[in-house]
Parts: structure tokens; sequence; C-alpha cells
């Protein structure tokens, strides 16, 4: 029985597994009315909402506290408050258990909780907030093809809803008014197999304060960035020779992406995989998914090193260790 909390960002989250079968997936997110995420308000979220979403976690998985054999927390990468507010939350319920704890990195937890859906060797598109990557295992690492260069697809959208008075997540939003909108030319910036927003996002501004249709803009903003996804994702599916691709992060909740996703495997003769929205957003499940896994490989750390774990905001997926594999 492995607890997994997630506090990388807006969400505090706790999950519970037990032999691959999720328990409970409880969570509570910070939002804003206007403006974006603010780190130290949604580390204060965080420390408030902990031991409510804890006891509804436990309360939802019929289980004893005592039952839990480790918990695993996502310790990168993310915004050092939010992180900060789950290492402490997770060791001081790990030392009154006097359970281990397993440190998972929080888009290799993405990508791991994709086997739900039958993927065995997959080429992830991580689309969130504050990370953009096309990623796949080689070699003893999951191995990053494709990036952005400046801003995650996420914060891409949710500054631009920012600029036009919605509030935060602004993604939901978008996607709304891009249902009734047409398509207009706006820069498609592909650079290899990276890919990049700030120009565009610059760009969408400047139109809107031209006042061009919001619904025009918000249309065209999908149908261009995720294109540039799109085709930064074949391209690793191309040189890999895989024969899947997985979406995952908050992003990947859009129903336009996902089906952008399925033209381009179906003409590929790829399988298309998406774990469902409750899996995909941040979520305490996909790190005591992984938890489980790296447990049962021996990784973890136990109470009497608890001094030595730290958070690791920038880690990046590249720089881990798959030993479970």
């Amino acid at each position: 029985m492995i607890l997994g909390i997630e506090s990388t960002a807006h969400t505090f989250g706790i999950g519970i597994v037990k032999e691959s079968k999720i328990l409970c997936n409880v969570k509570d997110s910070y939002t804003t009315e206007k403006g974006g995420i603010i780190p130290m308000e949604s580390a204060k979220h965080h420390h408030d909402c902990a031991e409510k979403v804890y006891e509804k976690a436990l309360a939802e998985a019929k289980i004893n506290e005592k039952d839990i054999c480790a918990i695993a927390i996502s310790q990168a990468p993310g915004l050092a408050p939010c992180l900060l507010e789950g290492m402490k939350f997770a060791k001081k319920k790990a030392t009154d258990l006097n359970v281990p704890i397993i440190p998972i990195n929080h888009c290799i937890a993405h990508l791991e909780i994709g086997r739900i859906t039958g993927a065995k060797d997959p080429v992830l598109l991580y689309a969130s907030g504050a990370n953009t990557q096309i990623i796949a295992y080689a070699a003893g690492k999951y191995r990053v093809f494709g990036e952005t260069l400046d801003i995650g697809i996420g914060n891409f959208i949710d500054n631009f809803a920012r600029h036009i008075g919605l509030g935060f997540p602004g993604g939901p939003k978008i996607m709304e008014l891009a249902k009734s909108g047409k398509y207009i030319e706006i820069p498609y910036s592909i650079k290899g197999m990276d890919v990049a927003f700030s120009g565009l996002l610059t760009n969408l501004k400047q139109k809107y304060d031209k006042k061009t249709s919001v619904n025009d803009l918000c249309y065209s903003l999908q149908e261009t960035a995720f294109a540039m996804l799109i085709e930064a994702s074949e391209r690793a599916l191309a040189h890999t020779g895989k024969k899947e691709l997985l979406l995952g992060g908050g992003v990947a909740c859009n129903t336009r992406l996902q089906e952008m996703c399925r033209i381009m495997c179906s003409e590929r003769g790829c399988n298309f995989f998406c774990p469902p929205n409750s899996l995909l957003v941040d979520n305490g499940a996909m790190i005591a998914y992984l938890g489980e896994i790296m447990f049962n490989y021996g990784i973890k750390v136990d109470v009497k090193n608890f001094k030595n774990l730290d958070i690791n905001p920038r880690e990046r997926t590249d720089m881990v260790e798959v030993n479970w594999k």
C-alpha cells in the first residue's frame, strides 16, 4: 500500500495504490479569478488543505493509515515553495508511521502512469504548465527528444488567458472560446525537434490589442501551437521507430490536442494512448503508482536518512537513472 503526494505547483493531491490498482485520487487545487499562480500563495494553499486531503484519501481508499508501507513524494521538478510544503508533510507523516519515502520525478510519473492505458514503450508528448517535452525511454534513461526552448505550452496558454482577462487556469476557457473561432495566420515556430512559444504569445497579444476576435485568436492559438507539438512528436516516432504515442500533462486534457494526436497516429499506423483526465492533470495517484514500482525495486529513503532528503526544483527528466526498467 503506497501513498503518493503531489505538490509541484497549483495542486495538492494524494493518491493511494495497491498492486497497481488506484484506490483513491484526491486533490485540491489553487485557483484565481484573475492573474496567474503565485508560488507562495499556492504553497500556503497546500499547507492549509494537506491534512483535509490526507483524511479524505484514507476514507475513500477505506484503509487505516497503518496499512501504508511507504510514502512517495513529488520531489522534482516544480515550484520550490510548493515542493517544500509537500516534502514537509511527507516527512512528518512518514516519521509518524515509521515508513520510508520514495522521491519521484513528477515528469516521469506522468509517463509511467500511462501503463494503465496498455502502452508498453511509447513516445510521450508531455504537455503541461511549465513542461513541454517529447520523451522516450532509451539506454537506461528517459531521453528528451524535443522540448520548448522558452516557456511551457500551459504557461503560454495561461499567459494569453491572463492578457484577455481570464483567470487561472486559462486552458479550459481558451478551449471553449476556440470552438466558435476561425483560423487567422500567426507565427509557427519549430526548430528541428524543439518548439518556441514566446514569439507566438507576443503576436497573439498584439492582435488582441488591435481588437482581433478573441474566438479567432483562441482557435488559431490551439491549431498552431498543437500542430507544432504534433510535428515534433511525429519526428520522434520516426527517429525512434516506436509505434506508440502517449499523451501526458494537464494540457493533454484538451480535446482538440487529443484529436490531432489521434489523426497523426492513424496516418502513421501507430497506436495512440491517453489516460483519463484525472490522471493527466497533476495528481497524487500517478506519484503513488510510480512509487510502488520503485519501492518494489528497493528504491527508497529510510527514516534515519530523511535529513539528507531535499527537493530538486530543476531536475530534468533525462537526469534520472531509471533503475526499475
